[in-house]
């Protein structure tokens, strides 16, 4: 069974999930916006070494705490590490007041129906018990929805809630993400289509499955909000998308019962140069302006 108190943070905390969990494929690109180019590391695991480096300063900072971040994801590497001399979900939850995620994917299919689905993942069962007895909350599972084919989105969300179904029997709460790209020509079109699909999938949930959904900021302000208020879904976030951090503030903001789980918009801004004075100014105001845009509503 999840953590209760873990749960009612979620369910009633006033903030919003950070999102720490660039992966292999990511990192890269994570790092050069932090102002570490490729030259600073010659391998995968000075590559890791460096952006958990990164991870840990901004779980360390002072305004890093569950007054205003309720929730953070981790990277399985993350997970595995120690952040301020505990392991890292730990030190989230007993020192920040902050409940830990896994990122649990193992990133995407070639496009099909205009939608990219999961890769399989190997080991689930044994990651899932691993992350459990880490004290991890929750997982985050990302797909990806580039136009509005209702074949393709109905596979998606399919494979969403089944591997949704996985995470529930291990006694962990599921972040389904089917995220749809922001420069889907037909995007308003997607997000209908995408709401009536997770609808249908979470009337047919039994009343002991609770889910959590990670969406992209919509077209249409509050067109999401009947999975807001369905009695199966835990919390509502919403994922930056590439959005800035003023565009995607401003968008949530309009968006009743939703709260960021911003990752890109959340780092902006922040750089390896800065004195730890200066990081912690900005990842305060950043922490700070996105608070204020999931607490809006």
């Amino acid at each position: 069974m999840p953590n209760a108190e873990q749960k009612q943070k979620i369910a009633a905390g006033q903030g919003f999930i950070a999102a720490l969990d660039q992966s292999g494929g990511s990192t890269p690109k994570a790092l050069k916006l932090y102002g570490v180019d490729e030259s600073r590391y010659g391998s995968d695991e000075e590559m890791f070494d460096l952006i958990h480096d990164m991870r840990s300063r901004i779980a360390t900072a002072p305004a890093f705490t569950g007054d205003k971040v309720i929730g953070a994801i981790l990277f399985e590497k993350t997970m595995d590490r120690d952040i301020g001399g505990k392991p890292s979900a730990q030190f989230l939850w007993e020192d920040r007041g902050v409940v830990p995620f896994l990122k649990i994917d193992k990133g995407l299919e070639d496009e099909a129906n205009g939608v990219q689905l999961m890769k399989p993942i190997p080991g689930l069962s044994d990651l899932l018990n691993r992350a459990a007895e880490k004290g991890i909350f929750g997982t985050k599972e990302r797909s990806v929805i580039h136009a509005a084919n209702a074949e393709g989105i109905a596979a998606n969300v399919a494979q969403q809630f089944e591997l949704g179904a996985q995470v529930v029997e291990h006694g962990l709460v599921p972040i389904l993400e089917p995220e749809i790209n922001i420069k889907a020509p037909d995007k308003a079109e997607a997000e209908a289509i995408l709401l009536a699909e997770i609808s249908k999938r979470l009337d047919a949930l039994p009343e002991t499955s609770d889910v959590m959904l990670k969406l992209t900021l919509p077209e249409q302000a509050n067109i999401y909000k009947p999975l807001v208020d369905h009695p199966r879904v835990l919390k509502v976030v919403a994922l930056s998308g590439g959005y800035t951090r003023e565009e995607a503030n401003a968008k949530l903001a309009q968006n009743t019962g939703m709260v960021a789980s911003f990752s890109r918009a959340l780092t902006e801004g922040l750089s390896d140069s800065q004195s730890d004075g200066e990081f912690n100014s900005t990842i305060s105001e950043a922490i700070s302006s996105i608070h204020a845009a999931s607490v809006a509503g």
